[in-house]
């Protein structure tokens, strides 16, 4: 299967991921278009969209899955992502490397096994390489078994556990991944990507 990925530039994919989002019932915390903007609006940024023909109108093509991510920096300003440098700056090498941060995305429900997600972060993982990040980092949540797993597949090591005291499915789970070109070699999705306009 080939997997059609969407490259859209900032305001138009803000738009989209603030609309795709709203498929997904088990994120409490939606982001807004503005609140992307903002995050990404001054640092290397890639946000990609996964399409797949529409279950009612296959001649209709609608997006299913989706990924944003972006440079971390060794000093930054805004403070959730002090915080995460903070938080990583025992496990992650910041000086003298470029760390390409996955921040968002998920696939929706009736969409989820068929790669869509997969195909996404082997894209994400090319074009960080592409344009020099020496390694991918990215937290979830211990309760997201599914992505857990499939950052399994996909070589991601656990960096970091940071235990939430009262509830274990809270805590957090930091990954990372060396970005070489022996990491491309491994890649298994056929992908055709198209900027959007």
């Amino acid at each position: 299967m080939e997997h059609i990925i969407r490259l859209y530039k900032l305001e138009p994919g803000a738009l989209e991921i603030q609309y795709i989002e709203e498929c997904f019932t088990e994120f409490s915390g939606k982001k807004t278009a503005e609140e992307i903007v903002e995050r990404l609006k001054d640092r290397e940024h890639l946000i990609l969209l996964s399409m797949a023909p529409s279950e009612d109108d296959d001649g209709i093509m609608i997006p299913v899955s989706y990924k944003i991510g972006h440079e971390l920096r060794a000093t930054e300003t805004d403070l959730k992502l002090s915080d995460l440098v903070s938080q990583l700056s025992d496990v992650i090498e910041f000086r003298n490397r470029k760390i390409f941060y996955s921040w968002i995305g998920g696939t929706r429900h009736e969409w989820r096994g068929r790669g869509h997600y997969r195909a996404l972060t082997e894209q994400q993982e090319e074009w960080a390489h592409a344009h020099g990040f020496h390694e991918l980092v990215v937290k979830t949540k211990n309760r997201f078994y599914s992505m857990r797993a499939t950052f399994d597949h996909l070589n991601f090591d656990v960096i970091k556990f940071y235990r939430h005291l009262s509830d274990n499915r809270e805590s957090k789970v930091y990954l990372s991944k060396k970005i070489g070109a022996e990491v491309l070699r491994l890649h298994q999705t056929t992908r055709s990507v198209v900027d959007a306009a």
